[in-house]
């Protein structure tokens, strides 16, 4: 995109379906390289860091001004659900309805990289950001 200067920075995240383990072991490993071959194929999004547990995904990138936000969650929740499952040929992954997504600076983009790197230990401890870890959905908790 020549001639237009841009910084959109955005740290989305979602749930697994009724916020079941889903991406334990190496399923979260699995599902994460999907996520990245997405974003490598998607025109206009750049990968900066990907995370989470195993019931939830955190990511942050860049997209340009020319990307739609929902077409681009689309593409990776969706898209990613999809790979998964066709790969090991059942259902293995659903995601909840819904995301959180979460506009950002340049000079955030070190902490919010490092946040969601130790998503882990910020859960274990129970010393999370909570604007981070808004997730939309319409589905009821239990």
């Amino acid at each position: 995109m020549g001639h237009v200067f841009h910084e959109i920075y955005l740290h989305f995240n979602w749930h697994t379906k009724g916020d079941r383990p889903m991406l334990a072991g190496d399923m979260e490993d699995r599902v994460h390289k999907l996520i990245r071959n997405r974003c490598r194929q998607a025109k206009g999004v750049f990968l900066h860091g990907i995370g989470g547990t195993d019931n939830h995904v955190h990511i942050a990138l860049s997209i340009e001004p020319s990307v739609c936000v929902s077409e681009a969650i689309r593409q990776l929740k969706g898209g990613s659900a999809h790979d998964i499952n066709e790969a090991t040929g059942r259902t293995s992954l659903q995601w909840q309805r819904g995301y959180g997504v979460v506009s950002f600076g340049k000079r955030n983009l070190g902490w919010v990289l490092q946040y969601i790197a130790n998503q882990r230990e910020h859960h274990a401890r129970g010393n999370v950001q909570h604007r981070l870890e808004s997730a939309g959905t319409d589905e009821k908790p239990g």
